[in-house]
């Protein structure tokens, strides 16, 4: 017991750079692959905490593949009832007090992590992935497996893999200095025919007609930041106008495939003022010059946030 928590331990404290040997890092990475398949292909049930500054919610997830398509429920269990379901490339959602709606979509993704449908075969040329030994979980023995950006300028993860079926049961998020923002724990899971049973009555369900998102006209903005972390790349920019502000808003969104954020520029106005924020993995960090008010909101330690709005080269103002 000693060793294992003076593992996991050092693998906390030590987020920045890794020098693990290359065979190593290829073995945690196909682990993860398998995890992502795992997540996505298994018929199987969560029962499950998300623990973060802001308290704990306890939660219910499941997962099932009927004929080549994908259907999965995420049901708040404590409080009003809460829920989402996904019906191939749909995904509903039920809050009391909202009219149901839904929204094209590959995965659930809210109150979990994005991690599980993450394509890590992508994801090695900007992160190192280190096995750090086995630990159990969930009445379960697991893989644990880092995963830390190879610049230091992104928050890392501590995955604890089930050896026997891949799936995650439990998942660290840690920032620079080791502190858990935020943690996925599994309390019990089943892995049977019987949760796809259990989810063949949502094939003739009563789901409300999926929305369509308007296309985004094609625009060319005349800012770009001047750095980035390793690996972003972008994902779309946009301008639209905001008539409650009287502004117009250009954005950039960017990823990793595990970690994003969006780059944001208004003209600046009396009121504007540099500032940063954190709440959990979320950071909103501030500049003003050259007219204008410069955001970057997204996932990413508060340092990076700020060298990439103080990169931004302008051209115009919007």
């Amino acid at each position: 017991m000693k060793q294992l928590w003076c593992a996991v331990s050092l693998l906390a404290g030590s987020l920045l750079w890794s020098s693990t040997a290359p065979a190593q890092t290829s073995a945690s990475g196909a682990l993860l692959q398998q995890m992502e398949q795992a997540s996505q292909n298994l018929n199987y049930e969560f029962a499950y905490i998300n623990v973060s500054r802001l308290g704990i919610e306890s939660l219910r997830y499941r997962h099932a593949v009927i004929d080549n398509r994908v259907f999965a429920q995420l049901l708040q269990m404590d409080g009003p009832r809460r829920e989402v379901i996904q019906r191939g490339n749909d995904i509903s959602y039920f809050e009391p007090g909202l009219d149901p709606f839904s929204l094209p979509g590959k995965h659930i993704i809210d109150a979990l992590p994005a991690l599980m449908f993450a394509d890590f075969s992508r994801l090695g040329d900007a992160y190192d992935f280190i096995p750090v030994g086995r630990s159990r979980m969930a009445d379960q023995m697991c893989e644990v497996v880092r995963i830390v950006s190879r610049d230091g300028t992104r928050y890392s993860y501590v995955v604890w893999l089930d050896v026997d079926t891949k799936l995650p049961l439990r998942i660290d998020l840690l920032d620079r200095d080791g502190e858990t923002l935020e943690q996925f724990r599994v309390i019990s899971f089943a892995v049977d025919e019987g949760v796809r049973n259990l989810m063949q009555g949502l094939e003739k369900a009563n789901l409300p007609p999926s929305l369509s998102l308007p296309a985004g006209d094609k625009v060319q903005l005349s800012w770009q930041p001047g750095w980035l972390p390793a690996g972003m790349k972008l994902i779309s920019q946009s301008r639209r106008d905001i008539p409650a502000m009287n502004k117009t808003v250009e954005s950039r969104l960017y990823s990793d495939g595990l970690f994003s954020f969006a780059i944001n520029i208004t003209p600046a106005d009396k009121s504007s003022s540099p500032q940063s924020l954190r709440t959990g993995r979320r950071t909103v960090q501030t500049e003003v010059r050259n007219n204008a008010e410069i955001t970057v909101v997204g996932e990413l330690p508060p340092a990076a946030a700020k060298r990439i709005a103080d990169s931004v080269t302008m051209g115009k103002t919007p």
